[in-house]
């Protein structure tokens, strides 16, 4: 994989493969193994309080001198003192989600952070292009967390929000080999993040059973819920059967976030709770069999994808 181009140069990588900031499974141990590689590693603040966040940052500074970033929903109540601490900190590379960039570009852009914006859809894009991202990153619906209530396809947003941007896209969804990053890069990307592959490693700090239950699972194994509170993709169990069939009763917003509770993530993806957590994974759960080492994770993404591009060079059309 010989792949120069804006995602590697704005981030100072070798390889345009970044890992997802996500809840409960990104601290310093999984990031710095994937700065490590080559690629771009997130903490993922979404689960932390400032002064953890402050400790990883710090346990990842010092076990990787490899470029690195942190992820922020910027719907926590306490976003602003997340910022605060990336800052203090001097992290110059933020992800943010769940929200709109532009409350707080101005003060990461002081501080010389490059800034990336997650998107579901072409709309929230413009948003954060106009608002002075440097890059988005497009999630399609078969992403594992939380989705966009349009429910657009990797396949089908990639090449839109290339057609309709200057800033540089990266893929997200359903993204989980060296095959998928070749055809996220067909479609138009330059970089892809992967979430679910890199939570069922070694280095990530999700529980053992939420691992194996990934590797358990089959092509329809996850399921989207909680669309009248922030759609969710997370593993089928009992606790699914309970909320879709509140749903289905016509349940409202506020039964569905007493149904939802405080600590359904870390329930399931920290402490392991197969039947009564959101084990949040995406649709290529079903792909995935094994928990690698990210090093042996990276090099079998590299093989994958430059084995992918030799297969289909027998593809390229010629004239007559």
């Amino acid at each position: 994989m010989e792949i120069q181009n804006r995602i590697t140069e704005l981030f100072n990588i070798r390889y345009p493969i970044i890992q997802a900031g996500m809840v409960w499974v990104s601290g310093w141990r999984l990031v710095s193994a994937v700065s490590n590689c080559g690629g771009l590693g997130l903490i993922g603040a979404g689960s932390m309080k400032p002064e953890l966040l402050r400790e990883h940052i710090k346990k990842c500074r010092a076990a990787t001198s490899g470029p690195f970033g942190v992820n922020i929903p910027l719907l926590r109540e306490d976003a602003s003192e997340l910022i605060r601490t990336v800052i203090e900190e001097g992290v110059k590379i933020v992800f943010t989600s769940a929200g709109h960039p532009g409350k707080f570009i101005d003060e990461l852009k002081k501080s010389g952070i490059t800034v990336t914006h997650v998107v579901p859809s072409v709309k929230f894009a413009l948003k954060a292009e106009s608002a002075g991202c440097d890059a988005v990153v497009g999630e399609g619906v078969e992403a594992g967390g939380h989705d966009g209530h349009d429910e657009l396809t990797t396949l089908t947003l990639i090449p839109q929000l290339k057609g309709e941007l200057q800033i540089p896209v990266m893929a997200a969804g359903g993204i989980v080999n060296g095959k998928g990053i070749l055809a996220a890069m067909a479609l138009g990307a330059e970089g892809v993040q992967l979430g679910t592959r890199f939570a069922v490693t070694e280095e990530s700090s999700a529980h053992a059973e939420y691992k194996k239950r990934v590797c358990e699972a089959k092509d329809n194994d996850t399921v989207l819920i909680l669309k009248k509170i922030g759609l969710v993709r997370t593993l089928k169990n009992q606790y699914t059967d309970q909320v879709q069939s509140a749903e289905a009763s016509g349940a409202g917003a506020g039964e569905l976030k007493e149904l939802l509770g405080r600590k359904r993530e870390r329930l399931g993806i920290f402490e392991g709770d197969r039947d009564n957590g959101m084990m949040e994974a995406g649709q290529g759960a079903g792909i995935i069999k094994d928990i690698p080492d990210v090093r042996t994770l990276f090099r079998e993404l590299i093989e994958e994808y430059d084995l992918a591009c030799k297969s289909l060079s027998c593809l390229k059309s010629s004239s007559h």
